[in-house]
């Protein structure tokens, strides 16, 4: 008979999430996941088969944590002031708690980008491509703007909303706002 979990599995996800996100793949061992979690790493791998099973389980409970955000983003009708919006909520959310960690998804993609992980470079080109299309959205309600100024200008605010994550791990919160408003008086 199977001995039945004396943890709740989305409980230690959630730890494993907040221990990657601040410490990144590599750098989080498996001690410091038991540790974290609260379990062994029978019980880890029992559960998640591995590290990179148990990363990936991180990832959607980051996704899941995110995703009114990026709902009320896809779904507002305000154009760059939606982007914007975003901007400032985004960062909200990597300041919440005193945690200056950036972007949990950004911090993966830029730690990934030259690895050779198939399953994870694929799930951050999907979510940098997803940004990327909301924000082409939003710029097309301008309808002065053609085609070639908002590609031109949602490649920037991709780039600036990378630069944002990074930003908000060191520089202090007026430093941020004055950058997120510089980034839209170019827009």
């Amino acid at each position: 008979m199977a001995r039945k979990k004396q943890y709740i599995e989305s409980d230690v996800v959630e730890r494993a999430m907040n221990l990657f996100w601040k410490n990144g793949y590599e750098t989080t061992s498996m001690q410091m996941l038991e540790k974290e979690m609260g379990i062994n790493k029978f019980s880890i791998y029992s559960s998640f088969g591995n590290k990179h099973g148990l990363f990936l389980e991180s990832l959607k409970c980051y996704k899941s944590k995110t995703k009114s955000l990026f709902e009320d983003f896809k779904n507002g009708s305000n154009g760059v002031h939606d982007i914007k919006d975003f901007f400032y909520k985004s960062v909200a959310l990597s300041l919440k708690e005193g945690n200056h960690k950036g972007c949990f998804v950004t911090n993966t993609f830029n730690e990934f980008s030259e690895k050779e992980d198939e399953i994870i470079n694929e799930q951050m080109s999907a979510f940098m491509d997803n940004l990327k299309q909301i924000i082409i959205e939003k710029l097309k309600t301008d309808t002065t703007k053609d085609e070639a100024i908002i590609t031109k200008q949602a490649n920037y605010l991709v780039l600036a909303k990378h630069g944002l994550a990074a930003a908000s791990r060191v520089n202090t919160k007026e430093e941020i706002d004055d950058y997120i408003e510089m980034i839209f008086d170019n827009i």
